[in-house]
């Protein structure tokens, strides 16, 4: 071996050497519901990570990066804020993601500040969770965001009069108050606002109000889980859609109930921001990815949030290894490719700008239920964040 090679070697070996000294493990700690009647929640964030991890590795710039999961049981800010601070102090993570729940998002907003570490939320969505903490980031949605442009589309559609019924907490009620503005911006009239407990499922009462309010529609939000299914399982069991009272919502009709809500969810119009059925290269590999991983699971809106909000967390620690602040700070203004569309972080707010889509349930060739996307409003921000 000539004196050049061996020096040429010699560099290599001194080169990996460097690397694997400054290498390390990155610990994201994932906050979120794994047990009880909104597990669902928890199963679809860390089946999506599961997607993520499988597509890109556990690898970003030399450091290994670790997932660990910590379950709330469920819309619990005590909870949530005792598990950040065993995943802060005792298990040192960078990073932290989740939070299915408004109240659990805003339990952990002091800490964050004072461990100056970023949390990505995947879901929780009130427009005032982001000024909690100039620490949280979050790839989901807001109910302002979603709540206006199906207003927009109602009034175009033909209502006149419409009722909302709501989930009683911050999230019902900022989709309360950006439907009905939008709304009433547009010539409509809200003709009774209706705020319903959060953990009900019997809406038989709800129901009959909405069927002798004399609207010709109803807007509904409850969170994705047992109680959207119950409630939009009784507008088409009590005849409201024969009555020629129109449905108009977001999450309703969502991927993991969408099947049991059979045959009568078809004609349902929704606002959203993404549908396993959107028509993109992306999104058909991240769906069958986590197929193949994960047989008989649908991908949702809880998929795309965690799949997204772990693609923000490697580009952050791309940028900015494990220093919280400029890892914030490198997320502003960040764009790229979605299985959901182009999304960018709002160096404002810090929430996700993506498309909002209008659609309808229908049947898909296979005989499964699928949303289909037939109408796009583009670059939507957090209509209802107030700095």
């Amino acid at each position: 071996m000539t004196k050049l090679a061996l020096c040429a070697v010699a560099t290599a070996v001194l080169s990996t050497t460097s690397t694997l000294a400054w290498a390390e493990t990155i610990k994201v700690g994932v906050i979120a519901t794994f047990s009880g009647p909104n597990a669902i929640w928890g199963k679809q964030f860390r089946e999506a990570i599961d997607v993520y991890v499988a597509q890109h590795g556990d690898e970003v710039a030399g450091n290994k990066v670790e997932f660990i999961y910590k379950d709330v049981g469920g819309p619990n800010a005590d909870a949530s804020k005792a598990a950040a601070q065993e995943l802060l102090v005792r298990e040192g993570v960078k990073y932290l993601a989740g939070f299915d729940f408004t109240p659990n998002a805003v339990a952990v907003a002091p800490l964050t500040k004072q461990a100056k570490v970023p949390a990505v939320i995947f879901n929780a969505g009130t427009s005032s969770i982001n000024k909690q903490s100039d620490f949280f980031l979050r790839t989901s949605f807001t109910l302002s965001q979603l709540a206006q442009p199906a207003a927009q589309w109602a009034a175009k559609s033909g209502a006149k009069k419409v009722v909302t019924a709501v989930s009683d907490y911050s999230p019902g009620i900022d989709a309360e108050a950006a439907f009905s503005s939008s709304f009433e911006k547009n010539g409509g009239t809200v003709v009774e606002k209706i705020r319903m407990p959060m953990q009900t499922t019997d809406f038989a009462p709800f129901i009959q109000r909405i069927k002798t309010s004399g609207a010709d529609a109803v807007f509904a939000f409850l969170p994705v889980g047992p109680a959207t299914f119950a409630f939009t399982k009784a507008y088409n069991e009590n005849g409201l859609k024969a009555a020629g009272i129109s449905f108009y919502g977001t999450g309703e009709t969502d991927e993991t109930t969408i099947d049991a809500l059979g045959d009568q969810a078809i004609g349902l119009v929704t606002a959203y921001h993404y549908s396993e059925a959107h028509d993109s290269a992306l999104n058909k590999s991240f769906v069958a990815k986590l197929k193949e991983l994960h047989p008989g699971s649908r991908a949702n809106m809880a998929s795309v949030g965690a799949y997204d909000g772990v693609d923000l967390i490697y580009k952050m620690i791309k940028a900015a290894g494990t220093d919280g602040q400029k890892a914030v700070e490198a997320a502003k203004g960040m764009e790229w490719e979605s299985p959901r569309g182009p999304v960018k972080i709002d160096p404002v707010s810090r929430h996700v700008v993506q498309n909002v889509y209008i659609r309808r349930v229908e049947k898909a060739p296979d005989g499964t239920l699928i949303n289909k996307e037939f109408e796009t409003i583009a670059n939507v921000p957090d209509l209802g964040f107030n700095p």
